[in-house]
């Protein structure tokens, strides 16, 4: 799987999820944001992972 992008939607209830499955990517703090300057390839299981375990689903790629 080739991933281009990484996002998160408004509605982020900032729960660390996605920190916990892939902190190489995701940092939260209010909300949670995607680090710049990462190959998301490097790090597309734990992207996809974090994904599903959003409980609000709200990160999103392409």
């Amino acid at each position: 799987m080739t991933i281009a992008k990484v996002w998160i939607e408004d509605g982020c209830i900032a729960c660390g999820m996605c920190e916990e499955i892939c902190p190489e990517v995701f940092v939260v703090d209010d909300v949670s944001h995607v680090k710049l300057n990462v190959d998301f390839n490097e790090y597309a299981s734990g992207i996809k992972a974090a994904t599903d375990a959003c409980p609000v689903e709200v990160i999103k790629y392409e």
